[in-house]
């Protein structure tokens, strides 16, 4: 007897699948998620900027207030760390104890390889160490570090330098870097001093498959290598292929899924949400299409830097930023809110809104703005249409 074909999920079922999962396609209701839970189901949320991670769980929660996301910081039960694809997110104590050593397969020698031959000859275990040492002492601003390293190995590269002990301590920067309104410059210890406990041993391949197919599925194994940034994955989908269910895309690639996971019909609507850059739900599969019309694929980036997204219907349609654009909206919308004036936020749409869509969008934008600018006043505007 011929295998049975998979049933095929298109891209509005996958991405409806993963919206749900995502708490965008209807958000956590009151009391029925906390921010420290939907930063563990979510297996941490991207960080490269301090406010990313509290506009993230914005979309996603409701009743969310980013004086929780702060104190869960503050109390050492989230923190910020670079995890998957060598990338800063915010996650969980548990998570920064467990997730680093999975995200580092072979040991921290597959990071530092290309650093190896500026090291002259210095064992990066003395390097790491020394680092500990240092970090242990007191959290270390950056550069301080650097010096302090460069004073035990003075003709060492200083970027191989920090890099080895980067590669070989798990690094969480410190508050009040991250918090709500108040931050800081990054400093470092090791995520052993700032929990108090010793950084676990890595889960097993098929524990982390299952939460991110929790969180991302229904995908495929290159999906989450691609989320992951590790390889050889394929070994644990097959052990775990029992368990799961499988489908295939509209191009014939093999999906997973939980069994249990939500799978809406496409046809359930999808309300208008807005974004963070680079917010995981966009980074977290080979093939993006699900959410990302293939003639807006580069239009989501400037450079090396993400715009934040506007989701019309369960895919990217625009991009919007908040403040003044040229990098002063952050100051800009810091001296407003203060001040108790306007702070301003712009949509710039890739698709032409009907009538009801620009209101649904400019009442999520409206939210939004009352979530991180209470104390000022909001001003919500649309961009020039561009095709």
């Amino acid at each position: 007897m011929a295998p049975k074909t998979p049933p095929v999920l298109g891209p509005r079922a996958l991405g409806r699948a993963t919206l749900a999962r995502q708490l965008l396609l209807s958000r956590a209701p009151d009391g029925g998620m906390t921010a420290e839970a939907a930063v563990e189901h979510l297996i941490g949320l991207q960080a490269q900027n301090v406010r990313p991670p509290y506009q993230a769980l914005a979309a996603r929660l409701h009743g969310f207030r980013p004086q929780e996301l702060s104190g869960l910081m503050e109390s050492r039960a989230v923190a910020r760390m670079v995890t998957m694809r060598s990338t800063i997110h915010t996650h969980s104590a548990r998570d920064c104890l467990t997730l680093r050593p999975f995200a580092q397969p072979g040991g921290p020698e597959r990071e530092l390889r290309m650093f190896t031959g500026r090291l002259d000859g210095i064992d990066p275990d003395r390097i790491a160490a020394f680092g500990r040492e240092l970090v242990e002492e007191r959290p270390r601003p950056v550069g301080e570090l650097r010096d302090a390293l460069l004073g035990r190995w003075p003709d060492a590269d200083p970027l191989a330098l920090t890099t080895a002990v980067r590669c070989m301590l798990p690094l969480v920067q410190t508050t009040p870097r991250g918090l709500w309104g108040r931050s800081g410059q990054v400093t470092l210890t090791t995520a052993e001093k700032w929990f108090g406990r010793p950084v676990g041993p890595a889960p097993e391949p098929e524990a982390v498959v299952r939460r991110y197919l929790a969180a991302f599925g229904p995908a495929s194994v290159k999906d989450m290598q691609t989320w992951s940034g590790l390889t050889r994955l394929k070994g644990a989908f097959e052990r775990l292929r029992p368990e799961l269910v499988v489908f295939q895309d509209g191009k014939g690639a093999e999906l997973f899924d939980l069994p249990e996971a939500p799978r809406p019909d496409p046809d359930v609507p999808a309300p208008p949400r807005l974004l963070p850059e680079f917010d995981n739900l966009l980074l977290s599969h080979a093939d993006r299409s699900r959410f990302v019309p293939q003639a807006f694929k580069d239009r989501t980036w400037k450079g090396n830097q993400a715009h934040c997204v506007l989701l019309v219907d369960g895919r990217v349609a625009g991009i919007w930023r908040t403040g003044e654009p040229g990098g002063r909206g952050e100051r800009k919308r810091s001296r407003d809110a203060a001040a108790g004036g306007a702070v301003t936020l712009t949509v710039q749409s890739f698709v032409r809104l009907a009538a009801a869509q620009r209101t649904a969008v400019a009442e999520e934008a409206e939210r939004l703005l009352a979530i991180v600018a209470p104390g000022a006043g909001h001003d919500v505007r649309f961009g020039e249409f561009t095709h």
